[in-house]
């Protein structure tokens, strides 16, 4: 029951997620406090331990992926079939052969903590990998609740908490994007702060989450820019050995992408002469032509792609030695990689005769309202042309331990009560051209995403989940 007191602390946890920047942008001149939690979800430590350990693998192997041409073109090839968008990527990755761009691939790998095998992986995201300074933040607020409002906080966790696990990402992110971009400025003669474009979406509300990393680069003296892609257009030059200039600014040193996963973000219809795509397209070539750290490169992007990860979950340890790990950590990757199926003409068929309940068809899209559940998936299969069969693959569902107690919710300043949540579990890696970065080999911090049990959208934003964060299982 929610009652007076509980009332009083969802106030003051609304009062600090405003204060400290836990918000999404509502109107031009006001915001909102992002949903969350009250309490954290919990995780056994030789689970969460495991993750920190072998993920940051993950993004060691995605790397290798990213510069391996010849295998990321066999493999996108029969998706650019049937989806424009993956065959505008690979245009543009074709005109990328020895691009002197510093790869730096920031990464998130999203899972679920299956009840019967563990944790497995629901997706990489390796471009616009973000809200890693909320997963931070939402940490802190359950910190904050728990030394201040013992009593309310105590009835609401999870009845097997034990300690709060930190959460480093805003540091961990800021250190590993400066070192790059100062390792770039090094390069260059002359004076003045290293320079950060982050290039964003027009209108978005997650702006929040992007300026808590600004304000970390910034107290690192990191200089920093925010622009879309329309307006980079015709304002990026060329200076000497490959430097990239923006008309305004001046040197570049690292870019990062918060768009681009979408077609409509290169979307320009005022650009007259060229298609609506090609002129933005041609701005993302552009960046990776010149001698400035990025993330994502279009490497990165399609090498973190559903298509590659349905791939890859068909190898073995030893196929998936080849993309530089050892044949050890191919195994550690192996063992968090879920069960994925290619489609083709046979796949309706066999559905008919699977429960449905037990898989989910995933297109190539990024974020929510990509996967389809439970009875809608024949239909769609049975939809789909030939040339559309390689968009899609079928992803065994997971189905993780729901909490133990109650959980309470805050969205829009009003509280809901949910009896079985279930949570996401991101965790952010850092690869600098390949190699890790961070004391924890590249390991850089968590986002939680939770939902109830019984949602099938549980995006922050799309659907109906809310930012979490972790303590270990009191066992």
């Amino acid at each position: 029951m929610v009652d007076i007191k509980t009332k009083h602390v969802a106030e003051a946890a609304v009062e600090w997620a405003l204060l400290q920047g836990l918000s999404l942008k509502a109107t031009p001149d006001s915001a909102r406090h992002a949903p969350f939690s009250m309490t954290p979800s919990v995780i056994s430590r030789d689970r969460f331990e495991r993750l920190k350990k072998t993920v940051p693998l993950m993004g060691k192997l995605i790397h290798s992926i990213s510069e391996d041409r010849e295998f990321l073109s066999r493999a996108i090839e029969p998706v650019a079939k049937g989806e424009p968008f993956f065959a505008a990527l690979l245009a543009m990755h074709r005109q990328l052969r020895k691009a002197p761009r510093l790869p730096l691939l920031i990464m998130r790998s999203d899972f679920m903590d299956d009840a019967r095998h563990g944790p497995k992986l629901v997706e990489f995201n390796g471009i616009a990998a973000g809200m890693g300074p909320f997963g931070q933040k939402t940490h802190e607020l359950h910190r904050y609740l728990k030394e201040s409002y013992k009593d309310e906080y105590s009835r609401w966790s999870n009845a097997h908490e034990g300690a709060l696990i930190d959460n480093p990402a805003i540091e961990r992110l800021a250190q590993g994007i400066a070192k790059a971009s100062m390792k770039i400025r090094a390069e260059f003669e002359g004076g003045g702060p290293a320079t950060f474009l982050m290039v964003v979406q027009a209108n978005e509300d997650n702006i929040f989450d992007q300026h808590l990393l600004e304000l970390a680069l910034q107290s690192k003296g990191i200089r920093t820019i925010r622009r879309t892609f329309r307006e980079l257009h015709g304002q990026l030059s060329s200076g000497p050995e490959n430097r990239l200039l923006l008309a305004g600014e001046g040197p570049i040193d690292c870019v990062y992408l918060r768009a681009g996963y979408d077609y409509c973000d290169y979307a320009a219809y005022d650009i007259i002469g060229q298609a609506c795509c090609e002129a933005l397209t041609r701005t993302r070539v552009l960046i990776e032509q010149h001698r400035v750290a990025v993330n994502a490169t279009v490497g990165q992007q399609l090498a973190s792609s559903k298509r590659v990860q349905m791939l890859l979950t068909a190898m073995t340890p030893t196929q998936l030695s080849r993309f530089d790990l050892t044949l050890d950590e191919a195994k550690a990757v192996k063992s968090l990689l879920g069960e994925m199926l290619a489609i083709d003409e046979n796949s309706s068929g066999w559905m008919s005769k699977q429960p449905s309940e037990n898989w989910v068809l995933k297109n190539q899209g990024e974020g929510g309202g990509h996967c389809i559940f439970a009875e809608k998936i024949l239909p769609k299969l049975r939809s789909l042309k030939p040339e559309e069969y390689q968009v899609w693959s079928l992803m065994r569902r997971l189905h993780p331990y729901p909490a133990s107690t109650p959980a309470l919710l805050v969205r829009k300043g009003e509280l809901s009560v949910v009896d079985n949540l279930i949570c996401e579990i991101g965790i952010f890696t850092l690869h600098i051209d390949g190699q890790p970065f961070t004391e924890e080999q590249g390991y850089a911090g968590y986002l939680i995403r939770s939902k109830s049990a019984t949602t099938t959208e549980g995006g922050v934003h799309s659907g109906m989940g809310v930012l979490d964060s972790l303590a270990y299982l009191n066992q």
